[in-house]
Formats: C-alpha cells, sequence, structure tokens
C-alpha cells in the first residue's frame, strides 16, 4: 500500500490518521505540492491521479475483490474505502444516526471549508486582490465552517465530535484546526472543538499522522510557506 502524500496537506492528513488508527502500514510517497515545486503537476503524476491532487491511496486489491492496482483519489473515497477493507477498529459509529452525524461535519470540513482555502484558491484570489484579501477570504471560510461544527459537537459530543470514540469527524477536525491557526482564526469560541483536538492529539495513531512527524517535513530551523 502507497499513500502519495505532502505532510502539510489537511487532506493528506486525514488519511493518514485513518490509516494509523487501522494499524495499517503504507509506504509514504512525498509530492511537493508547495508553489514553485508543483510536483503534482509533473508528467508521470498525471498518470497516477488525473486531477494532479494529493493524497492518492494505492493499493494492490485481493482477487476476490477484483485483482489489480487500484489508484484512489479524493480524501472522503479514500477513508470511506479502509472503513470498508478494515472495518475494525471503525471510525464510523454502528449507529445509522450518528453514522450520518459523522458524516455531516465530515462534508462540511471536505467541502465547505477547505476547499475554499487551498492553494489554488488561495493563488487566485491574491492574483485578484492581494494576500490581504486571499487571507480574509480563507479566514471568514474556515471561521464559519467551523463554528457549524461547533455547534454540532455541543450538541452529540461525549469527548469527541460524535460520541465517546474517535471517528472519521475527528480525523477531519483536527486538520482544519491546525489550518485555523495557520491563517489567524480566532479560536476563542471553539471550546469544544479544541477541547477534542487535545483529547485526540494525546493518542499515539492521531499523533503519528501530524505534519511535523512526515519524512517531508522540513527541518527544524528551516520556514517553509
Amino acid at each position: 500500500m502507497k499513500l502519495y502524500s505532502y505532510w502539510r496537506s489537511s487532506s493528506a492528513w486525514r488519511v493518514r490518521i485513518a490509516l494509523a488508527y487501522k494499524g495499517l502500514d503504507y509506504q509514504y510517497v512525498a509530492v511537493d505540492i508547495q508553489p514553485g515545486h508543483d510536483a503534482q503537476k509533473a508528467p508521470d503524476f498525471g498518470v497516477i491521479n488525473a486531477m494532479r491532487q494529493v493524497p492518492v491511496l494505492e493499493i494492490e486489491m485481493e482477487p476476490a475483490r477484483g485483482s489489480g492496482l487500484l489508484r484512489l483519489g479524493q480524501s472522503v473515497a479514500i477513508v470511506e474505502l479502509l472503513e470498508e477493507l478494515y472495518p475494525s477498529p471503525a471510525l464510523l459509529p454502528q449507529d445509522p444516526l450518528d453514522r450520518a452525524r459523522v458524516r455531516e461535519i465530515v462534508e462540511i470540513i471536505a467541502s465547505g471549508v477547505q476547499p475554499l482555502q487551498n492553494l489554488s484558491i488561495t493563488a487566485e484570489l491574491r492574483r485578484l486582490g492581494g494576500d490581504g484579501a486571499a487571507t480574509a477570504f480563507a479566514r471568514q471560510a474556515i471561521a464559519s465552517g467551523l463554528e457549524a461544527v461547533e455547534a454540532r459537537v455541543r450538541e452529540r459530543g461525549q469527548g469527541y465530535c460524535v460520541g465517546a470514540e474517535p471517528s472519521l469527524a475527528d480525523a477531519f477536525l483536527l486538520p482544519q484546526l491546525y489550518n485555523a491557526r495557520r491563517y489567524g482564526v480566532e479560536l476563542s469560541g471553539l471550546g469544544t472543538l479544541l477541547a477534542v483536538e487535545e483529547r485526540a492529539s494525546a493518542r499515539p495513531d492521531f499523533a503519528a499522522a501530524h505534519p511535523d512527524r512526515q519524512p517531508d517535513a522540513p527541518s527544524a530551523g528551516t520556514e517553509r510557506s
């Protein structure tokens, strides 16, 4: 199993959490998507993922599931596949309503927040309106999304986003809080989410997926945008 990843990609981070939580071994393949490096634009990477994005999970399927090499992009699709192939330990609750609640939080972050502050969007906003406009737009998108998640977790959380055990909702939350700090989002009103973050971050599996612990993370003291 291979994961094409970038150390600070929040989408790849989600998948790393799921892999670590389920105790799955994989080969880490670094793809430097930083502007000026743009490894995702190389012709050979276009063969791996036509969208030229990370993450991509590469997995050799068993004959019973249709033999051959599967390359799958998009973090939501990847973590759902991992949940289907390796259901224990579970990252989706058994109760149908709780599963829907987890997926709601996943979609708020994956569809309603993260795409509005990713590299391609902020680069275009900088081109049109400068750094200030790009940062303000991203900050507002993150803040409004996290406020919505905070309201949901206050209703449903029991230590984690939905219930008393980690789920995909937590795997998507932690990278987005990291991004929120990068963009200077005010977090003082998100006490429930910060408590979830603290609890999840203390787990070895969640901690192992942190950007700073990835092989392509910059060395100490090196600045990287």
